[in-house]
């Protein structure tokens, strides 16, 4: 069955996949602003930038100590630039802040018909609160939390109501026309499991054919199998696979293309279906697993006013959410996250507008620079995302003396250890001395986060590139250049 670790793959796909960036990242937002640099560029950090020959209007930094009133080093720190999802760092902490740690999302099971003798009479209907967090296992206990109400088989139909979210919400392009990857997967309020299949290939040992097996085995997706078995080894671009939609049935999969049989498995995943098919499948799946029956089909509809939910199904709490968000970098929970502020605080049906608008007045109730900022929707997988380093600084100072300081910091990766940090700036005492969310997109890098340094000081530490270098190696290398120097303060 599909597992937790699964989605951990999702959204660490999303770090190296996406293609070229335009030049609107280079492109900087008309604002009032006095720019003010502190401090020179430490060596260490001007050595990458003339080793790669990236020129000074490229990058911005932000390093102050908690708590000093003038900042360590102000470098560009106000000039607004794409962080990709270092952005994150903002949304999250305006979430945690305005719905509290232990919020939660709530979906709604209806019967529309009578119950007797564990058969229900009728229609079933899911209405969902958005969850961005309702994967294979959460699906499953709450399915068996209604079969504890009395449920075991279903005469009519299972009935979706999406309507917490506005269907504008789904309109969104795929960035770089990356349809069917799992990181450009569309929000919507009854999105299950990341709405993401894994499929497994495995050589046939009849030495021609390839094995295809998904996880979850969705009953309603179609996969049509034209992949050949050629002798080689274990490399190339997704393994020599390629994934299309039929264009003309949307619930069927196309792999075409030549498999090495020295690759013993090959794991691709992708977002397949729609949002109420793939949770109509995946209900079926489950339900039949657990002994239930289901006799009719997918429908669309809306909760009746006068009708109370036979069952309400609480989510994960969002310092949970949280975490999963910031230490590995989810774009879809992220963007659940965005209208969930907007629906709760300005009413739904849930827009991004209202998201941003909730983000803005969280900022300007802060006394923070909302000016400096251009949120696109909340995840930073946008062309149009724009922000500064000396923002993203008082963002993370404001965080470091909110009530819910532990369960921010909790939030973000640690060097060396976990999240999208766990691969960088390992030994030399440094390991699990900071907490920092990484961005990048193609022509993007950046950070934002803690360093506890050598001497025991706390840093908040912001630093962004923006140049066609970014995503290629120097962009990582410069980030961890600033980040090794504030630790060595």
């Amino acid at each position: 069955m599909f597992k937790l670790l699964h989605y951990f793959l999702i959204t660490l796909t999303a770090l190296s996949a996406l293609s070229v960036m335009t030049t609107q990242a280079q492109e900087i937002i008309e604002i009032d602003i006095i720019e003010t640099d502190i401090g020179d560029i430490p060596p260490r950090v001007q050595r990458v930038l003339d080793g790669h020959n990236l020129p000074a209007s490229s990058v911005s930094f932000f390093v102050r100590e908690v708590g000093a009133a003038d900042p360590l080093l102000a470098f560009n720190a106000d000039q607004p630039m794409n962080p990709a999802s270092a952005v994150k760092t903002i949304t999250t902490l305006a979430a945690l802040e305005t719905l509290g740690p232990a919020f939660t999302w709530k979906t709604e099971l209806y019967a529309l018909g009578s119950v007797a003798d564990g058969i229900l009479q009728g229609d079933l209907l899911l209405k969902g609160g958005g969850d961005p967090f309702l994967v294979e296992e959460q699906l499953r206990s709450m399915l068996k939390a209604l079969q504890r109400t009395g449920i075991e088989y279903i005469t009519g139909n299972l009935v979706l109501d999406g309507s917490y979210f506005d269907p504008s919400v789904e309109q969104e392009d795929d960035l770089d026309n990356q349809g069917g990857r799992s990181y450009n997967t569309n929000p919507n309020a009854v999105i299950s499991n990341f709405q993401s299949v894994a499929f497994y290939f495995y050589p046939d040992p009849n030495g021609r054919n390839v094995i295809i097996h998904t996880d979850p085995q969705l009953p309603n997706l179609k996969i049509e199998n034209r992949l050949r078995q050629v002798n080689g080894s274990c490399r190339g671009y997704q393994r020599g696979i390629s994934f299309n939609i039929n264009q003309n049935d949307s619930t069927e999969v196309i792999f075409e293309g030549q498999f090495p049989s020295g690759c013993l498995q090959y794991q691709m995943t992708r977002e397949v279906l729609d949002a109420p098919g793939y949770t109509f499948g995946l209900f079926n799946e489950l339900w039949e697993e657990l002994g239930g029956d289901l006799a009719g089909r997918l429908m669309l509809g809306e909760a009746p006013d006068n009708l109370e939910p036979i069952l309400i199904w609480s989510s994960s709490p969002l310092s949970d959410v949280i975490k999963s968000i910031n230490k590995f970098s989810n774009n879809l929970m992220t963007r659940h996250l965005l209208l969930t502020l907007g629906a709760e605080l300005l009413g739904s049906p849930a827009t991004v507008e209202k998201g941003i608008e909730t983000v803005q007045s969280y900022l300007e109730l802060k006394g923070l620079a909302s000016n400096q900022l251009q949120l696109s929707n909340g995840a930073g997988l946008s062309r149009e995302t724009r922000v500064s380093t000396s923002l993203l600084g008082d963002i993370l100072q404001t965080a470091y003396t909110s009530a819910y300081m532990p369960e921010y910091i909790a939030s973000l990766p640690i060097n060396g250890l976990d999240g999208t940090m766990r691969n960088r700036l390992r030994g030399d005492n440094m390991t699990g001395r900071m907490h920092v969310k990484t961005g990048t997109l193609d022509e993007v890098s950046a950070v934002a986060g803690y360093v506890y340094s050598r001497s025991n000081k706390t840093f908040v530490v912001s630093g962004i590139i923006n140049h066609e270098l970014a995503d290629r190696g120097p962009g990582v290398e410069l980030m961890d250049a600033l980040l090794t120097w504030v630790y060595l303060q």
